[in-house]
């Protein structure tokens, strides 16, 4: 039961962030009515709880990432950087700047993402509630564990939001094959990416950077676009790109 809750927890915290901060603050691939923004962002923040990243401060990073994909002006390169410790923790430098609006971005990079105070400065940042949830996330633990060293998946769950960026970031651009030549470090991790819900589809989605589905060959398999395909049959969401008309390279390997 315990393993259930961290790998549950794990799936839900990286689909949110795939989903809502990155598919739709960052770039918009979808669009919902204004309740269900809120329906969404709200879910984001209860899901991710003590690692809850803004989507303002998402949006403007993953906006430069795309700008300058593995020059020094990127904000989470690892060709720059010994570790993904170092890298993570440069970007967090960098997303605190936006977060908690001590810098504003260049025009390009800044508006058009999703913003509620109350969630994203107020709860979302306060180390109050971020103690609170850690609490929270120990009681399976009091419940379930039955050794001491299961206990050590405990911090990873207080940080998930960064270890699901350092994974991203780092193996994204360092490990892999790649299907296109974009001129940066992009590479695709896996074929069927339960691990990070599909962001392990770099190389493809900087070639494809609006496709909201980041798998582009037959034999991959993006399960956040799965689940996105089920809300846009259900009138959930409405995809604003159509999926096939970004992926020559799918229609191609399938013919």
């Amino acid at each position: 039961m315990l393993y259930l809750f961290f790998f549950g927890h794990w799936i839900a915290s990286v689909f949110f962030q795939s989903f809502f901060q990155h598919r739709y603050a960052a770039h918009r691939m979808y669009t919902v009515t204004p309740r269900t923004e809120r329906v969404l962002h709200l879910m984001t923040y209860l899901v991710q709880g003590a690692s809850y990243l803004s989507p303002r401060g998402y949006a403007i990073l993953h906006r430069q990432h795309h700008a300058f994909s593995d020059t020094e002006r990127d904000p989470h390169s690892p060709l720059f950087f010994r570790d993904a410790l170092r890298m993570m923790l440069h970007t967090k430098h960098r997303y605190d700047a936006y977060a908690y609006r001590r810098e504003e971005p260049e025009p390009r990079f800044a508006g058009g993402y999703p913003e509620w105070k109350l969630l994203d400065e107020t709860l979302g940042q306060s180390w109050v509630m971020r103690i609170g949830w850690g609490a929270l996330y120990s009681v399976p633990y009091f419940v379930f564990a039955t050794h001491w060293w299961q206990w050590a998946l405990l911090p990873l769950q207080w940080v998930l939001g960064p270890i699901h960026g350092a994974i991203v970031n780092w193996c994204g651009h360092k490990y892999g094959y790649r299907n296109f030549q974009n001129g940066d470090g992009s590479r695709n991790t896996l074929v069927f990416d339960m691990v990070t819900m599909g962001e392990l589809f770099q190389n493809n989605h900087h070639k494809y950077p609006m496709s909201p589905d980041f798998a582009a060959r037959w034999f991959e398999i993006d399960p956040t676009w799965q689940v996105m395909r089920v809300l846009a049959k259900t009138g959930v969401i409405e995809i604003a790109t159509p999926q096939r008309a970004v992926h020559p390279a799918r229609a191609t390997a399938a013919a």
